[in-house]
Order: C-alpha cells, then sequence, then structure tokens
C-alpha cells in the first residue's frame, strides 16, 4: 500500500492506454476531477503477449512495487464487447475480468481507447490544447473527437443535461470518402492495394506511408522507404523540412483528408462543443495543420459551411489524455 505526504495509507487507481505500438500505465491518486499521476510507465505493445505481462512488469518497477489497486480501467485500440476486446492493429485479446483476477482488483473496466481519451477533455488544462479555430462553444452542444496514430479512432461526448457522456465509436474504419480530384487518384490506388479503403487507410501513421506510395512515382529524394517501421515521422520529418516533393504533397494530402473527416465527424454528432484532434501525429505536424488547409477542408461542407466555421477546433498536446482519460473513469467506478 502507499503513501500520501501526511503518511495516510491509501489505494491507487491504476489506468491503461494500450495502443498498437506502445501501451502507458499508470497509478494514480483519486484526488476529485482530475487523478493525479503518482507513476507511469511506457511499455512496446508487441514485446509482451499480453496485457498481464505488461501489468506484471509495471507492478514490478520500484515505484509501483507494493501498490494497492482497489479500481482499474484501460482504454484498448479496438471494440470493446461486455468485458473483452480484440485489438484492431495487435494479435491480442483483452479479458477484463482475467486481469481483475489475476491481480486481484475489485473493479476493473474496458473502454475503447478514443472513449478513454474523450473523459480526459473536460478536466484538460487550457495549456495543453492548440487552437486551430477559435470558434465559441455553445453551452449544451456535443464534442467530438479525432485521433490519428498508429490507427485512426472517433468518439463523441454527448452533451446530457449539462454533462458530457463518452460514446466509443468504429468511425475509423468506414469508408474513406474521396472529395478531390488526387484524392480519386490516391482511392484508386488504395482499391488496387487493399480492396476496400476505410478512413484509416489514409488517415494514420499508415495511411502516410499508403499516401507516400501513391504519391511517389520517381525514388523518394529524402530515400524514404515507405514500408520501413518509422516511415510515417520520415515523411512528416521530410515535409515539414521541404526536403522532397513528394513527402510536401504526401502530408499536403493527409491533412486535408484529415480535416474533412473532422468536419464529417463533427457534422455527425453535431459537435458544436467544440472539436478535438487527438493522437501522436498531430502535435508533430502543428505547422502544416496551422498553415490553414485543415480548416478549409473542415469548413467545407455546403450548406453547413457557417456551422462549421464556428465550431472549436483544438490540438490536444497532453501525450498522456488517454491514459488520464482512463484515470478519470477509474475513479468513477
Amino acid at each position: 500500500m502507499m503513501e500520501n505526504e501526511a503518511g495516510v495509507n491509501r489505494n491507487m487507481l491504476l489506468a491503461g492506454d494500450i495502443g498498437g505500438t506502445k501501451t502507458l500505465l499508470g497509478l494514480f491518486d483519486p484526488v476529485p476531477a482530475r487523478p493525479r499521476p503518482i507513476v507511469v510507465h511506457s511499455f512496446a505493445t508487441l514485446e509482451h503477449p499480453d496485457l498481464p505481462s505488461i501489468v506484471t512488469a509495471f507492478l514490478a518497477t520500484p515505484e509501483a512495487r507494493g501498490a494497492e489497486i482497489d479500481r482499474a480501467c484501460f482504454g484498448v485500440a479496438g471494440p470493446v464487447i461486455g468485458d473483452r476486446a480484440e485489438l484492431t492493429n495487435v494479435p491480442w485479446a483483452v479479458d477484463g475480468l482475467r486481469v481483475a483476477k489475476v491481480f486481484s482488483i475489485a473493479r476493473v473496466r474496458l473502454l475503447n481507447d478514443l472513449q478513454a481519451m474523450a473523459y480526459s477533455i473536460p478536466v484538460l488544462h487550457a495549456d495543453e490544447t492548440h487552437v486551430l479555430q477559435a470558434g465559441e462553444a455553445l453551452r449544451g452542444g456535443n464534442i467530438a473527437l479525432i485521433a490519428a496514430g498508429t490507427g485512426l479512432g472517433e468518439a463523441l461526448l454527448h452533451n446530457v443535461d449539462g454533462r458530457f457522456v463518452p460514446s466509443a465509436s468504429e468511425g475509423g474504419h468506414a469508408d474513406f470518402s474521396a472529395r478531390t480530384e488526387r484524392e480519386i487518384a490516391l482511392l484508386r490506388a488504395l482499391t488496387a492495394r487493399y480492396g476496400r479503403v476505410d478512413v484509416e487507410r489514409v488517415i494514420s501513421g499508415r495511411g502516410l506511408s499508403n499516401v507516400h506510395r501513391a504519391v511517389h512515382r520517381d525514388p523518394c529524394a529524402a530515400g524514404i522507404d515507405p514500408d520501413d517501421l518509422d516511415s510515417p515521422a520520415a515523411i512528416s520529418g521530410a515535409a515539414l523540412d521541404r526536403r522532397c516533393a513528394g513527402c510536401v504533397e504526401t502530408l499536403d494530402i493527409f491533412v486535408e483528408a484529415y480535416g474533412a473527416e473532422a468536419g464529417n465527424l463533427a457534422l455527425r454528432s453535431v459537435a458544436t462543443g467544440g472539436v478535438f484532434v487527438g493522437g501522436g501525429i498531430a502535435p508533430k505536424i502543428l505547422p502544416a495543420l496551422d498553415r490553414g488547409s485543415f480548416v478549409a477542408a473542415f469548413r467545407a461542407k455546403t450548406p453547413l459551411e457557417p456551422l462549421l466555421g464556428a465550431i472549436p477546433v483544438k490540438v490536444i498536446l497532453n501525450p498522456e489524455a488517454g491514459l488520464l482519460g482512463a484515470a478519470v473513469f477509474s475513479a468513477s467506478l
């Protein structure tokens, strides 16, 4: 059992954000509104066979050893049905009841990772976001969340009598809708490669690699192989530094498609309370997002351009927003 500064024993919250690339686990002090992190560690997801093995490794660290945990919540990158989830981009099944039994935790819940992140939005500080469009949030309005990383996630925060209730979505696997001639050409190329093209094939880390393949008919001037695991970061870096015209075009297509899909989500949810852009990619490409094409594509939804032009659009800068959201939900159990 861990102790606070006054030496009073307390139970901890265990929170997790299980992604396709990395997993964050943390112990939190269940203080009101926004639980306080005590210790957080990052793990390479695919270096472990399942979630219990990562939790075991986490609880064996000196900072977490001996912690007494009575509640836990894990955000997982995939649809959650009951207490189980099949992860979309990881060859795992996660069973909440099994985790509860193995670690003797009284209450364990699984949430879709974007639903978990959505729980963080009401408690984010102003300096944890970057404004792309100021807009004006309407009292009583819903909020939408979209996040590109290893995959693409979407979630809604329904405003119910002044309280935000996050709900999960698998909108990232809906069909990609091409809007321009170059997006139509991209869709043809991806259809030939994959058959069906969902939004995640374009708007995600893997999506950047897919767009790079379609754009580059000649060898990449930056020497990037889109099949390399680190190619998404290399592509965006080469584009921001303007070292390769094809990479610049790749990022331009990506940013416009991202803005357009964020606008689609805003329409589907009537997100007059705001749209938040999470995930690992957006904070790394802020200069590209700030150039205006993201917001222009977000707004370009005739006849509802005035509605979309009034919606606040913000990038989440806190890299642990998903973990924080899981902790917020865990505190409510």
